[in-house]
């Protein structure tokens, strides 16, 4: 039997608010060239580190999960943005092209 949640990130997300669960979301905003995910493709992440969605097919996610641990302890939603000419492309694997912007804030 299929779970009704499936891979709905939002769904996924609101089962873990429902268990109690902090929560955030990271949403792509903006693309660039090869971005492997589309605008309002979503990672939601709990405060343990459990993940489930890709804002990036991989290259990013890394990066993404740690961002969203520090929202969820201050709060303070961000932008965040790689792209092969920014100083952090190597380190979180966006060497593949284009660009990526990143919101992601807690949801309560």
């Amino acid at each position: 039997m299929q779970d009704t949640i499936g891979d709905d990130p939002l769904g996924i997300a609101e089962a873990w608010r429902q268990q109690g669960r902090a929560v955030a979301i990271a949403t792509v905003v903006e693309t660039w060239g090869s971005a492997p995910r589309p605008v309002g493709s979503h990672l939601v992440i709990d405060s343990e580190g459990h993940f489930e969605g890709s804002v990036s097919g991989g290259c990013v996610e890394g990066e993404v999960i740690s961002q969203a641990l520090d929202v969820l302890e201050t709060g303070a939603a961000r932008m965040l943005e790689f792209g092969v000419a920014d100083e952090t492309a190597w380190r979180v694997g966006l060497s593949c092209g284009g660009q990526i912007r990143v919101y992601v804030e807690r949801i309560d």
